[in-house]
């Protein structure tokens, strides 16, 4: 079975939905931010500091890669991972893309923006960011989740969501 790929703005609910979705599928969670830090060994926010947006990106790009050749798995991307489209691509392979199209002003108000680098310039700042990708993950996504009334109601909204598909669930 395919993979299940979450993708949306910095705490649109990725990684925490990415949990509950592995657990009650019984697959594993690979969060690419979490790979990313193993492989560097520090922070995100240090590794922009010391080796830059650009290197950072590249590293996603290298988990992409491995991720690609799986299937079966629930994977929490980073915010920015489907900038590069290579990225894109590389999970289309084996993957299907959920937008969790979290309102941005939403986020900022009600997560803490500390220890992530692109969301240090406020929140005028951070809703241009979301403004400026949401094509982005508009184009990249397979389906689109807007229901954040619960983190139970927008993973039923995954799971109702991808029932409809015969190669994911």
């Amino acid at each position: 079975m395919k993979s299940i790929v979450l993708m949306g703005m910095m705490g649109s609910g990725k990684s925490t939905c990415g949990r509950i979705l592995a657990r009650r599928l019984g697959r594993e969670l690979a969060d690419t931010d979490e790979r990313i830090v193993a492989r560097i060994g520090m922070p995100i926010s240090e590794y922009f500091v010391r080796a830059g947006e650009s290197a950072f990106r590249e590293r996603e790009t290298e988990v992409c890669r491995e991720l690609a050749g799986r299937e079966d798995l629930v994977i929490a991307t980073g915010g920015g991972l489907v900038l590069r489209q290579e990225n894109v691509a590389l999970l289309k392979r084996r993957g299907v893309l959920v937008f969790l199209n979290r309102p941005a002003g939403e986020i900022y108000d009600a997560t803490s923006m500390a220890g992530r680098p692109l969301a240090q310039g406020g929140r005028d700042a951070f809703l241009a960011t979301f403004a400026a990708r949401e094509p982005v993950y508009r184009a990249a996504a397979d389906a689109v989740i807007e229901d954040f009334s619960t983190v139970e109601a927008t993973v039923a909204e995954i799971l109702q969501t991808l029932k409809t598909r015969g190669d994911v669930l």
